[in-house]
């Protein structure tokens, strides 16, 4: 198991060289000091302590980590997703849908996922909506503005982009 870095997420990432298996999450059964042991975790990871890498708060420098919640409609840039293959509510209706969504939080990450897993139009719905770590520059500008905005656990109100609308939950 060895570290990589991404290009276009510009995220570092495990690639485990014998099966040719490459995931985002640490590899299950790996303490935070078997992570940082591993060739590339310094350079991608950067120093601190265990603690401070394996807390709630840590994230790689300059990145935040959110799930969203998207809603497409007709105006979108692709308005199909992996559960309607022709979109056509308008951006009025997605953005009622959301507010119905948005009536259902609880502040809880655990709820913002369940929704986001049965409603949302992004293929990261089979996270529940998680988009992993991302720095400046990879997400669309009122995406990346409003993430960038959120302390962690924070929900944005509807943030609208060129994919449809979005809630927005940082996460780290």
């Amino acid at each position: 198991m060895v570290f990589r870095f991404s290009n276009s997420r510009k995220a570092p990432y495990f690639h485990n060289s014998s099966t040719g298996e490459s995931v985002w999450d640490p590899p299950a059964g790996l303490s935070q000091g078997e992570i940082m042991q591993l060739p590339g975790a310094e350079k991608y990871l950067g120093k601190g302590t265990a603690q401070e890498r394996s807390g709630p708060t840590y994230a790689p420098p300059g990145q935040v980590r959110a799930s969203h919640l998207l809603v497409k409609h007709s105006g979108s840039r692709r308005p199909a997703s992996w559960k309607e293959a022709n979109i056509t509510r308008s951006k009025e209706e997605a953005i009622a849908t959301l507010r119905d969504f948005q009536s259902q939080l609880d502040g809880t990450p655990g709820t913002f996922a369940q929704l986001a897993n049965i409603h949302s139009d992004c293929s990261s719905h089979d996270r529940g909506g998680d988009l992993g770590w991302f720095s400046r520059g990879q997400m669309q500008k009122p995406f990346e503005d409003a993430t960038y905005a959120l302390k962690v656990g924070e929900t944005s109100d509807i943030i609208s982009t060129d994919s449809g609308v979005h809630l927005i939950m940082r996460t780290g």
